[in-house]
């Protein structure tokens, strides 16, 4: 069992969202099925939760008492994995995730920019991206907070496009962006158009997602000297 006074942060989650589209049961056996079982122990739990959860019809900043309605099988089965955390839970609904190590957009975009001219990205999706540093240290004050749901995504917005650019133009590339809509660049899994969350809950606010950006690309070159 686990200690009096431990807390589970539960971060495990299956996260490849058009794959999800191929295999909503295998997705939801980990996103709902697991943190069940993770609820289970009887500790309190914090459960990471997406902007995936709403329709991106809006445009202006999804808020806590807003309704969700997934539209991707990745979406209902994160969904799904929030009621399963349970009552002695903190929800932690954040967005477009991206740090200097595994797999993720700032990452991708680097290897793309240093192998090509031109990248197409999406412009027609805008979202908050959120550096997980800055996730992980709001973290501690959110478990200060009453359980329920929190909306902790990095200040600002932007479309996938225009990150790129910030990436490109941060990490010294001369390389072109191509802005695309997302019938150009089809993908399995439909995602919000709109997704920006904001909190009405006093839940911490993260800094700007461009210092998010900085702090990603300072801890790549400190990792690639110490090769």
């Amino acid at each position: 069992g686990l200690d009096p006074g431990s807390l589970v942060l539960h971060a495990a989650a299956w996260t490849d969202v058009d794959g999800a589209e191929n295999d909503p049961q295998g997705a939801a056996a980990v996103n709902a099925g697991g943190t069940a079982n993770v609820a289970a122990l009887g500790a309190p739990l914090v459960y990471y939760s997406t902007d995936y959860v709403f329709d991106g019809r809006k445009r202006e900043p999804y808020l806590e008492s807003d309704g969700p309605n997934p539209l991707s099988a990745y979406g209902r089965s994160k969904l799904h994995g929030e009621a399963a955390a349970g009552e002695q839970a903190w929800i932690v609904r954040s967005s477009w995730l991206f740090g200097s190590t595994g797999h993720n957009f700032v990452r991708t975009m680097l290897r793309l920019g240093a192998e090509q001219e031109e990248v197409s990205v999406v412009d027609d999706q805008r979202g908050s991206p959120t550096y997980v540093g800055h996730l992980a240290a709001a973290t501690r004050q959110v478990v200060q907070l009453p359980y329920g749901v929190y909306h902790v995504a990095a200040g600002g917005e932007c479309s996938w496009a225009d990150f790129a650019q910030a990436i490109f133009e941060q990490a010294g590339l001369g390389t072109r962006i191509r802005r695309i809509s997302s019938s150009e660049f089809p993908q399995k899994a439909k995602r919000p158009a709109y997704s920006v969350l904001r909190s009405e809950k006093g839940a911490p606010r993260l800094p700007h997602w461009r210092e998010g950006l900085s702090e990603t690309l300072a801890a790549i070159r400190t990792a690639q000297h110490a090769k």
